[in-house]
Formats: structure tokens, sequence, C-alpha cells
């Protein structure tokens, strides 16, 4: 999946690009209209002011835009109410140009970002919640909230090259209490309303919070400053005046959240669901729609993810016979391979850095193979690593982030091995793919290298795409012969697809017909045959930001569909790199824009 941290830019974007002076990236492609590049460079650049943390992420934080290096968003009611006039003000803006007066690649970028900005205004009518990997009804949780992310942010984003570097950190290590009070001021007005997170996500939070509420000396954001400092050679100063703000200004503010959050243990509710809020069925299609980018309503999801699950599980089957393994449901026959000893790491550092540096191997092994698929590929370098411990608990199972254009930054592709058994050896490599190669970050890389689409569109994503992507690069693995040998992984690669479907279930389930989290924990242990743990986080995690679990097996049956239509159509002219530059030539987009797109290149090349 894609991290959260991706979603900066707007309630559905994600990526990275290259440090350019913003006149060079203003400038149209060839037969692109200059009116529509200079919007969309306009609405790019207000959007990096609302997220000065974008601007640090895509390297975009020099020049005109290098006070953002020293700040971060403005979570208070002001910067909320600003946000939400902005995009009223970009739709607005968007609509008042003629699409009739545009080319054909100059409407699918103007559908594109109206789209987005449409999709950001139908949350933001909600009067509570925010973004997280997608829509969220609470501010705060085990993935969503100030606590957590900018310590992260901070350690792994911020630069410290210079002197000025380390000013624009304590400037940020100060904005930081500000928004942890800005997010526990919102907490408490949600709350008002009757939207507060279910007692076990509370749990987890509090958990998290008090990890991330240790004294300077331990602390991952005072730490980062003090080693990066002195490896530059940067006065000591540095480091003590981090610690105060850390003493003075960050734990106090902690604390404050903390007690919030502790006052509101009580009270909380066991319902999973978003159900119980007087809003949560209105929210939660919004959330659908935003989130699969298509409009089939929760019923239908549903019944989707049942057909697909019957006809994987039936492929798993057939598999797990040709091992030898006959007896129980496909469920049970799984269960027992995630507890062979062959399979499991050692769960120490010392077994952990094992598992990653097998990633490793599969991550360079894939590459050489992806010139038999694509016309194009990446010029990055991409790595895998371990999430950090301290956020394990409330951590997804893995997850991606872009890598920067000018290779100051590789792709990263992170694993959460808080327990090795959740991750045997025959289930690493498919996530490998989904989230490294050919997954996310070569979709992800070759979208920022297209020169035809405008930043804006180079920046911006939806979850529908990029995970319906991702899935069908796991297929894609499969059929590039990387389980040849190794036919445990190619259980692996069915078992997770099947997760996929079952997932479409499982979040409907907890959102539509008010499943309870146990019984959907169960659903994922019985049918998947799901280490526990794993299906415990994969299901809190769709209690906090509903909806976007369906969009992977959604996207993905557009991405076959498409394929399986051109294959019908050409017959033995099917060429799988060009329909691969077809798919991905136009960038992320609404899974409605790419079937209208991928039907009208199977129509212009018919001939």
């Amino acid at each position: 999946m894609l991290d959260r941290r991706a979603f900066l830019m707007t309630g559905a974007a994600c990526g990275a690009t290259l440090a350019l002076p913003m006149r060079a990236l203003a400038a149209p492609a060839t037969g692109r209209s200059p009116e529509l590049a200079g919007l969309f460079d306009a609405l790019f650049q207000e959007q990096l002011r609302l997220r000065p943390e974008s601007a640090t992420q895509l390297g975009l934080d020099k020049g005109p835009n290098a006070d953002l290096r020293s700040k971060l968003t403005d979570e208070s009611d002001g910067g909320r109410a600003a946000a939400k006039a902005q995009t009223q003000a970009d739709i607005r803006r968007l609509q008042a140009i003629d699409p009739k007066t545009l080319s054909p690649a100059d409407r699918v970028d103007w559908e594109t970002v109206l789209y987005t900005r449409q999709s950001t205004a139908a949350v933001q009518a909600y009067d509570f919640g925010g973004f997280g990997y997608g829509p969220s009804p609470y501010v705060v949780s085990q993935l969503t909230g100030a606590y957590q992310q900018v310590p992260d942010f901070l350690d792994t984003k911020h630069p410290i090259d210079t002197a000025a570097d380390a000013g624009a950190y304590l400037a940020r290590l100060n904005a930081f209490a500000g928004q942890l009070d800005d997010e526990t001021a919102r907490m408490r007005h949600d709350a008002g309303l009757g939207v507060s997170p279910p007692d076990f996500i509370l749990d987890t939070t509090l958990d998290q919070m008090t990890k991330t509420r240790v004294p300077s000396a331990d602390a991952v954001a005072v730490k980062s400053i003090a080693r990066r400092a002195a490896a530059k050679g940067l006065p000591a100063h540095y480091v003590t005046d981090a610690a105060a703000i850390w003493d003075s200004k960050v734990l106090p503010a902690l604390d404050r959240q903390l007690a919030l959050v502790h006052s509101l243990r009580p009270h909380a509710v066991h319902d999973a669901g978003i159900w119980r809020f007087r809003d949560g069925p209105a929210f939660y299609e919004t959330a659908l729609h935003t989130t699969t980018t298509t409009r089939l309503s929760p019923a239908e999801i549903h019944k989707f993810g049942l057909d697909q699950a019957r006809e994987i599980s039936a492929r798993l089957d057939q598999q797990l016979k040709a091992q030898g393994m006959t007896r129980g449901t496909v469920g049970e026959r799984m269960a027992a391979l995630y507890k062979d000893p062959a399979q499991l790491y050692p769960n120490t550092d010392a077994g952990k850095a094992q598992a990653i540096a097998y990633c490793n191997a599969r991550l360079a092994a894939i590459r050489t193979r992806l010139p038999t698929r694509f016309n194009r590929l990446p010029p990055y370098q991409f790595e895998v690593r371990r999430v950090p411990p301290q956020t394990e608990a409330g951590a997804p199972s893995a997850f991606s982030q872009g890598p920067a254009l000018d290779g100051s930054r590789p792709g990263l592709v992170y694993f959460n091995l808080h327990d090795t058994a959740e991750w045997p050896k025959f289930c690493l490599a498919t996530t490998v793919y989904h989230e490294g190669l050919p997954g996310h970050q070569l979709e992800g890389g070759l979208a920022l290298s297209n020169k035809d689409l405008p930043l804006i569109r180079k920046t911006g994503g939806f979850s529908g795409y990029a995970e319906g992507w991702a899935l069908y690069a796991e297929q894609l693995a499969d059929e590039m012969g990387m389980y040849d040998d190794d036919p445990l992984g190619r259980l692996g690669y069915l078992k997770f697809q099947l997760f996929r479907a079952n997932r479409c279930v499982v979040d409907t389930g907890l959102h539509y017909l008010r499943w309870t989290r146990e019984q959907a924990i169960q659903y994922f242990i019985d049918q998947d045959g799901e280490a526990p743990g794993f299906a415990t986080r994969e299901v809190e995690r769709y209690c906090v930001t509903p909806g976007q679990a369906a969009s992977y097996k959604l996207g993905h049956s557009v991405f076959t569909g498409l394929r399986a239509k051109a294959q019908a159509k050409f017959g033995p002219r099917f060429d799988i790199k060009a329909f691969h530059e077809a798919v991905l030539g136009t960038g992320r987009v609404p899974l409605e824009i790419l079937q209208a797109e991928g039907d009208r290149w199977i129509a212009s090349h018919s001939a």
C-alpha cells in the first residue's frame, strides 16, 4: 500500500518529484494549453503552501518556497477552514475552463484534477475527521495524527545539510507542539459530535502515544538531529535546543493529548463500524467513492468481493493439492503453512534483518526481468526496510514511499516485522512485487518521469488506480516466472489475491453490515488462514480508514478487464509492452477515466 504521507497533496494524492525551479515546471508539453498549464501550476503552488511537508517531501522547499522548510500544516480550525475555501476556489477556477476547447490529453488532465478537488470537497463537507490513507472519521488514531507522523517525517524527510536546515528543523519541532494541541482540540470537538474511535483503537493509540512520549534523550526527533548535525559538523547547540523544545513544549502537548484520550477511553464503545455515527453511512459512501473512484454501492462491493473470493479460493485449493496439502479448508491449510518452521524467520533483530535481506534480493531479481514487459523503466534506486519499532503496533503490514527524482532518496518499501510469524517467507515475495517492482515503485516512477504530464498530475494519485496496478503487478510477477522455482511463493501470491478480495467483504461488512471487530478478524483467519495479529491490524486499519481497502481488487479488475478485452480484440497482435504503456501512460487517474481511456486506446489500435 501507499504510505499515508503520500496523501499530503490532495485528499487522494501521492508521489514525489524533482527539485527544479518552478518556472521550468510550468512549461506545458507540446500541444498542451498554456492557460491550463498555468492554472495547474498555480493550484499546485497553492497546495504546497497549505501542505508545507509536501514541499519537503517533493524536494521543492527551495528558492521561492524555501520558507516552507520551517513550517508544518496548519491543523487549527482556521487552517482547516482555509483548506476548505481553497478546495472550493480550485473547483470554480477549473470549471471556468470549457473542456470542449481542450485537446484529448488536456481533457484527461482537467477531468482528473477536477475529480481530486471534488472528492476532497465531498469529504471536507463533514465537520469531523481528516485524512489518513484516505478519508478518516478520526483525527487521531493508531494510523492518523501528528504524534506519530511528524517525528517520522522529521527523521526521514527533513534534510539536515546546513545550519539553515537545522534551524528549520527546530522551527518544525516547535510547530509540532502546536499541531498536537490543534488536533487535541479537534478530537474534543469531534467527540462532542459523537465521533470518537472505538475502545480497541484508543487502546492502540494510547500504546503508541506512550512510546512517543519519552524524554528528549530517547526521542527519535531529538536523536535524529543529534546524529545528522554531528555528521555535518554543525554546532552542538542545535541538539540542546531540540531537547529543550521537546521537553518544554512537545511533551506537555503530548501530555494534554494523552489526557484527552484517557478521558475518552471509559466512554468508548466496542462497535467497529462508522454506521453508529449520525452521518456515518453517508460518510462511508463518500469514502468508498473517494478511494475506489467507482460509483459502486456498499452492497455491490460486498457481492463483488464474495464472487472474487470464491474464484480465487478454487485456484488456491488446486495449488495446495499440488503441494500435497489436501486436508481441511483452504484457510486451515494456509494456517498450517504459516506455522511451518522452515518458512519462519527468527523473531529477533537478526531474523528480521534476514527477512529484509531476502526481500531486497527479490527486488533485485525481478528488476532484471522487467524489460521483457515494459518499454520504459524508472531510473531510481529502490530498497526494502523495516518499519520503525516505535510505530509497529499500529502500522500497516507493508507500505511504499516513492523516490525523489534527483536521487537524493530511493524508493522505499517497508515491512512491519513486529512479529516475524506474520510474515513467513512464502508471503514476502509477492508483497515486494506489489510495493516495489513492478508495483507501486515502477508505476509511480513512470508517472514522475512522464514528460507529457504536468507536475500536478505527476504528484497526484488515486488508491483505486495505484493499488489496482500494484495488485496486477503481483499477477504479472507470476506470469514473468518469478515462482517457477518457488511453488510455495505462488501460494503466497494467490493467498494475497484472496486477501484483497476478502478485504472488500470485510470493509463493507464492518461499515455497512455492522460486523463486529472480532467477526471481521475471524473471517480473515477462516478464509485466508491469516495470522491473528496480522488480521487484527488489518481490520483495525479498515475501522480507521473506511473504504480504502476495497480499492485494491476493484482496481485490479479494471486493469485485467482491459487487458482481456485488448487480447480478445488483437489476438496474436497483442503487445503486452504497448498495453502497459497505454494504461501507465495516462498517469494515475480515477478508474472510470482509466476504463474510458483504455477503451479508446483499444478502439484506436484495432484497425
